[in-house]
């Protein structure tokens, strides 16, 4: 996107964080300027996500690269620097780094940076500006601060798979590494936070954030449902808690999304389906009413919505301003002509060749997000960064 380098052009992140959510994080802040010079570990070639594929980029005789999709995912706009940080020379390199990094981001189990002497407490003295975000599994401190931290784990332990699957079937996790994701967000919030407060007051800070935390966080209404009831929330399927009908509903032909959120709205979509006295029902009037007597009012939802085909449910409803939706796969997404207007799949040219990536939500009208550089084949700058007086500059 010409004509912007970002509103973050100028600062500059040291990223020691692999997998999901710190990549999430310095992918999301180098969409907006920032430089980021990526630490891949070149014993084991580099992020543990390159290797997780099929699939994976080719070249123009069909090679496999070592980029693959899941790694591409969180990785563009940053260099990759080969550097083994348990060498005293892979140690002094990154200390050189950090001297000139506004930030520098990490997701090793607590205290494993101090036996290498790049901790927070240990850079700190030398670097009392750097502002530096520690993610983990469980954090810092706590009675589970050693415990290894993954996506599934985090989702298990946090609560959020027992809220999620049919009411009958088993816990069910997000078809996403969402606990990953969401990290990343709440990092990149702390990081832009945290830097604030350095250009005010010149004094930097560590960043203590845990997947789990960070998990628990976003559990919104269903956490504040039980906090206020003391009720155990249950599974609903792809029903709502709070709101009924909010659901998905099958069709002749397919399946629809009903968000209805108010009682006019629930009128309007009664007179649609043909059952206008529903709305008149005590049982159903309101949304409390309909809250409580949900399965009753599913029970003539469901068959009056599958009589007709989605394509008219979606037009009638539209049509009666009731919120509905279609439930798209992913071919369906991607060929949409919103995806292209909102340009959320972009092309960029990688070492191997031409790649596809989703693009940034972030619509900014003044200093729009820039996509600078591609995912890195493993260890593509490290000799440029390390020999560079400026290790930073584009």
């Amino acid at each position: 996107m010409a004509g912007s380098e970002g509103p973050l052009k100028g600062v500059k992140v040291l990223d020691l964080s692999r997998i999901l959510a710190g990549p999430t994080c310095t992918q999301l802040l180098g969409d907006l300027g920032a430089s980021i010079i990526k630490i891949e570990n070149p014993a084991t070639g580099g992020d543990d996500t390159r290797q997780w594929g099929p699939p994976y980029v080719k070249d123009a005789e069909g090679n496999r690269s070592d980029l693959s999709a899941y790694f591409m995912a969180a990785n563009r706009n940053k260099k990759s620097v080969a550097i083994d940080i348990t060498t005293p020379e892979g140690q002094s390199e990154i200390k050189r780094l950090a001297s000139h990094a506004d930030i520098l981001i990490e997701n090793f189990k607590p205290g494993g940076l101090a036996k290498y002497g790049l901790d927070y407490a240990s850079l700190s003295q030398e670097f009392p500006s750097l502002v530096y975000c520690s993610i983990s599994g469980y954090g810092q401190t706590g009675p589970n601060s050693s415990k290894p931290g993954y996506d599934l784990m985090a989702q298990g332990y946090g609560g959020i798979m027992s809220l999620t699957g049919d009411p009958d079937g088993s816990p069910m996790k997000v078809g996403v590494g969402i606990a990953d994701v969401m990290c990343g967000m709440y990092a990149s919030v702390g990081i832009l936070a945290a830097l604030r407060h350095r250009d005010q007051t010149g004094e930097g800070q560590q960043i203590d954030l845990a997947l789990v935390d960070a998990q628990i966080a976003w559990l919104i209404n269903e956490g504040v449902n039980y906090l206020t009831s003391g009720n155990v929330p249950q599974r609903r399927g792809n029903g709502h808690p709070n709101i009924v009908p909010y659901d998905v509903y099958e069709t002749a032909d397919g399946h629809v999304i009903l968000a209805v959120g108010n009682d006019s709205q629930f009128r309007r979509f009664c007179e649609f389906i043909g059952h206008a006295d529903l709305a008149g029902d005590p049982r159903f009037a309101t949304n409390p009413a309909r809250l409580e007597n949900r399965d009753a009012l599913n029970a003539v939802l469901r068959p009056a919505v599958k009589s007709h085909a989605s394509a008219t449910v979606i037009a009638e409803l539209e049509a009666r301003k009731v919120p509905v939706g279609p439930v798209q796969t992913l071919d369906q997404v991607f060929s949409t002509d919103q995806v292209d207007a909102r340009q959320m799949q972009i092309a960029m040219q990688a070492a191997p060749g031409e790649v596809q990536l989703i693009g940034n939500p972030l619509k900014l009208s003044r200093t729009p997000v820039t996509y600078r550089a591609a995912p890195p084949v493993f260890g593509a700058d490290t000799q440029a960064v390390l020999n560079a007086e400026n290790p930073f500059d584009d």
